[in-house]
Formats: C-alpha cells, sequence, structure tokens
C-alpha cells in the first residue's frame, strides 16, 4: 500500500513548516521541511568558499551533501546547524540556489526518500507539483505579505536579534516574485490543491483545517 504523503506548499514565512509540524506530530508521522536542504546546501557553498550561482559546483555538493535530521536538530558535516540555517541571508541564498535546475535535481531523490511508513508530512515549495505529485493530500498555504513580513519580525525580536520591517517586507516581496518566475518548480497553488489562508488563523486553527481535510480524504479512499 502506498505510503501517504501530506504536502503543504507555500511562500516564504508563511507558516508552513510550523504548521507542517505539528500535523506530523499529531498524526505520528514522518516530517520533512524540504527547505531546510536547500538551506544547508547554502551554508555548505557559504562555509566552502562556493558562490550561490556556480550551478555545476553547488549540484555536485548537493548530491554527497553530509546531512542528518535527528533528536529534532539538523547537522551538516557533524555540526548542529539548526539556528545557523535559519538565519535570514542563508534564506536567501537558499532561494538563489533552489532556482537552480541541476540543484534541483540532485536534491530530488533525497527529498523522496524521506517516504516511510506510516506516512509523510513536508513541507517546501514545489513538494505537491514535482517531488510527491501523488500525495493523498495537497494544501497551498499562504497569508498576505503584510502578515507574514509582520509573522517574521516578532520572531526575529523574539530571538534577540536586530529587525527591519520594512527590508523584510521587500525581502518577502523579492522572494516571493523569485520563487514564482523561477523555469523549474515555480510556486504556484496546484489544481488539485487546498488553499488555506493563515492571515486571520491562529496556529491551532490551521492545523485542525488540514488534520479535517486528511480525515475527509481518507474517509472518502481518495
Amino acid at each position: 500500500m502506498t505510503v501517504p504523503v501530506i504536502t503543504i506548499d507555500g511562500p516564504s514565512a508563511s507558516g508552513k513548516g510550523t504548521v507542517a509540524a505539528l500535523v506530523a506530530s499529531r498524526l505520528d508521522f514522518h516530517y520533512l521541511d524540504s527547505g531546510s536542504l536547500y538551506r544547508l546546501l547554502a551554508l555548505h557553498a557559504r562555509r566552502h568558499g562556493i558562490a550561490w550561482d556556480d550551478e555545476a559546483a553547488l549540484a555536485g555538493a548537493a548530491i554527497v551533501l553530509p546531512v542528518e535530521f535527528s533528536d529534532g536538530a539538523v547537522w551538516l558535516e557533524g555540526n548542529d546547524v539548526s539556528l545557523d540555517i535559519r538565519a535570514e541571508e542563508i534564506g536567501i541564498g537558499a532561494s538563489k540556489v533552489g532556482a537552480l535546475p541541476e540543484v534541483r535535481a540532485a536534491l530530488l531523490q533525497r527529498q523522496r526518500d524521506f517516504r516511510l511508513a506510516p506516512g509523510l508530512v513536508t513541507d517546501g515549495r514545489d513538494m505537491g507539483s514535482v517531488v510527491f505529485p501523488d500525495a493523498m493530500l495537497k494544501i497551498f498555504l499562504t497569508a498576505s505579505a503584510e502578515e507574514r513580513a509582520e509573522r517574521r519580525y516578532k520572531q526575529l525580536i523574539g530571538k534577540g536579534e536586530s529587525a527591519n520591517l520594512p527590508r523584510i517586507m521587500q525581502d518577502i516581496i523579492d522572494r516571493d516574485a523569485r520563487d514564482a518566475a523561477r523555469p523549474v518548480a515555480p510556486l504556484r497553488q496546484e489544481p488539485d490543491a487546498f488553499l488555506l489562508d493563515t492571515t486571520e488563523l491562529t496556529i491551532d486553527q490551521a492545523v485542525d483545517k488540514v488534520l479535517g481535510w486528511f480525515e475527509e480524504r481518507q474517509v472518502s479512499g481518495h
């Protein structure tokens, strides 16, 4: 029997990672933060002097990237980099390296290998369109750019980091445009994906919505 997959795609800072992780926990499914793979590659490249537009070198590194997800942490070359990959600069780098066709091809199978019983919840930008096109449930999770900028601003301030709301807003707008315009696996809502706008929703409300759709799919057998 095919292992069920729930894909949650959406733009930067929409909250899809938080929702996906909580849904996975509620269902006792495996969880894949696909964006972390691109962040890890961007961080690896920065540390090893590889330019974010050097497609061949990046693709080569992606194939052998020494990554491990364990104990709730993300490891690169044996070091816990859970916080390092969340830096704003690395997020921008992830968007840039993720726009390169050879890089996306190199990481495709690595992502599919996370599909293990009893099921998988994954978030990203092309999980439902490219990586798991046969997913049992596809969701496109979004929020207004203003709300996403505010969330990111509060997140950074909460960590004790400096943050500039207008700059964050512009970065989000720029990243949305870049992700939607890339020639390979552009960010978009698939025709068979449910739209979940979280602008006015709490995290718990968004999680309950996803779980409700999943239960409906189980009952209908689709």
